[in-house]
Formats: C-alpha cells, structure tokens, sequence
C-alpha cells in the first residue's frame, strides 16, 4: 500500500541479478513525471520473458527506463504532465512500457498508453501491450504478412504465439504453430490455428512439408533458423524475435539467395516513443475492434497477487503455462 505521505509505494526488485536473483517487494518512490508522461495506479500488470532475462542481468532497462521490471500495465490515470494525447485524471488505460510495471504506480508516455478494449477489466487489459505490440510490428511491419498467406508461429501457445494465433486467423491468415504438448496444441487449434505440431513428437519441417510457408515468426532461434528456411517458400519472410535455443546458428547464404529470404527480426523495448505510438494507433484501428467484438481474447493462465511474484516468474521459466500471467496490484 501507498504511504500516509503518498511518496512511497510498493514494487519488485530485483535483488542480486543473476544466477542468485531474488525477486522481492519493496519500498520505492513513486515515479515523477516527465513531460508528456502519465502516472498510472496499476492494478495488474503481464510479466514476460524479458523480464527473467532482466532477473538474470542479461537485459537491462534502456538509459533512463525504470529499474523496477515489468513492461505493461493497465490501470487508472492519477496524474498528467504537459501534453498527453487528449488523456487525463480518470481515464482507464492498458500501457506499454520500458520498465516500472510491477508496482503500484507507473509513469508512461501518453502516445503508448490505450484505452481498455470495451468490456474489458483491469486483469485482462494487461495482458495486451507487450505481446500485441511485438506481434503487430514483427508480423505486419517487418513480416509483411497478407491476407492469404501461411504463418508458422513457434511457440504457438505463449502468450505471443496465442496473441500471433488469434490476430493473424481473424485477419485472413492461415496459420500454423509448433507447441511443446498435446494440450498446447489443442488449445491453439481451438484459437483458430489449423495445423498445430508437437515439437516433442513430430518435425514441423516433416508435417508442413518445404516451400509451404510464407512467414515464420520465431522465439526459438538457433538450430531452428535452416529449418525455418526449409519451410519458407519463394520471397519468404523469416522474423526472429527472441533466441531460446541459442543466439547463434550456421545457415546456408545461397539458400537465401535461390529463394529469395527475407530474415529480419526486432526488439520493442528500445524503439523511441514515436514508433511505439504509430504501433498503438495500427492496434486502437484494427485489433481493438476485434477485441471489443469477442471475435478475438487474451489468454490468461493464471493470475497471481503482486507479494507472489517468485512463483509467477517461475511459472513462466517453467513453460508450463498456456498464455499470459498476470500480478494483481491490489489497492
């Protein structure tokens, strides 16, 4: 809870990142704002993979981000600061941020702050920005994917493949994952994939067959990078987004050059202000009607209060969740 002198409030920190890393909740100041920031009282708050990287002291916030982790937050404004997009006290917002979400209060620039989807509470608004943020940008910008086309989603049944899955299907794409179970893959056929394979028992290379895909959007990396390339068709597009089988791999330069590949791939966190608010105004015009239409819905696994944060993070190193895990923040 805030203090009596309403400077201080509760927020996880990361104590000894690393190999020894402890997440604990902790006194903090309340952010202060920067022209053109909000500050939010948050009330839930989507932890992702980013954030155990930061645990581990392998990704840490951009010059002048929070130290505090957590990158989305939905909750109410309780103060402005200069100019912010029409938004003001009051106003209930999901946000993307660079830092400062598992806390009781969060500052963010207005231009990335978006108003709840109509219907939506606070616990399933956060579990929006991160991932349909990454998907909209790698997927339609860098992946240039089209109605029509194939999609192959690794790690189809995240809380990006499920973002992936759902976006893609609803907007005319035909789209197949690859998930770590049977369940998983039930659950992202019931999404609106139509080929789900279990990576454990069956090859994804095997079971689509070369050539068949348009765009590979892909979390896993390493030794998965030529087999993607196998799948990829003529003028492919191969979008990586994060390395969990490992950063580096040995690809075959001509393959690229016969098929004509495109490989790209992004990070979100340290885009600039203006290119996350051009991302939020392409989501507000085309996702968030099919969120307030039902036609798509985020997946939440489980819903922790913010003093169990250990075990949410621990959740999610497991894998063994299907979706989003959200920090309830408590008043």
């Amino acid at each position: 809870m805030v203090s009596e002198n309403g400077q201080v409030m509760q927020a996880v920190e990361f104590l000894n990142p690393g190999e020894n890393a402890e997440p604990r909740v902790t006194q903090q100041k309340i952010p202060a704002l920067q022209e053109g920031e909000v500050l939010i009282r948050v009330y839930a708050a989507g932890i992702n993979r980013p954030d155990l990287a930061q645990m581990a002291g392998r990704y840490p916030p951009p010059p002048g981000a929070s130290t505090i982790p957590g990158l989305e937050v939905a909750g109410k404004i309780v103060a402005v600061k200069g100019e912010t997009a029409g938004l003001s006290k009051g106003d209930k917002v999901c946000a993307l941020v660079s830092g400062g979400g598992y806390a009781e209060y969060c500052s963010a620039p207005a231009p990335q702050c978006l108003p709840l989807p109509e219907g939506y509470d606070f616990i399933r608004a956060a579990a929006l920005p991160e991932n349909f943020f990454t998907v909209w940008v790698n997927l339609f910008e860098h992946g240039r994917l089209q109605k029509g086309e194939k999609l192959l989603v690794h790690g189809g049944s995240s809380g990006i493949g499920t973002a992936a899955v759902q976006i893609a299907s609803a907007l005319g794409i035909d789209v197949a994952v690859t998930a770590g179970s049977d369940e998983k893959c039930a659950a992202c056929l019931e999404l609106g994939a139509t080929t789900a394979v279990n990576y454990k028992t069956d090859d994804f290379v095997d079971i689509l067959g070369e050539n068949s895909t348009d765009v590979v959007l892909d979390m896993v990396g390493g030794d998965y990078l030529p087999r993607n390339m196998q799948v990829l068709r003529d003028r492919g597009r191969h979008v990586s987004i994060a390395g969990l089988r490992g950063w580096t791999t040995e690809i075959s330069i001509f393959d690229i050059m016969r098929k004509r590949l495109v490989l790209t791939g992004s990070t979100l966190r340290p885009r600039s202000i203006a290119e996350k608010s051009t991302i939020a105004k392409a989501l507000h015009e085309t996702v968030w009607p099919l969120l307030a239409a039902g036609k798509i819905a985020p997946v939440i696994h489980e819903v922790y209060p913010l003093e169990d944060v250990a075990t949410a993070l621990s959740l999610l190193e497991s894998s063994a969740h299907i979706g989003k895990i959200i920090l309830k923040i408590d008043a």
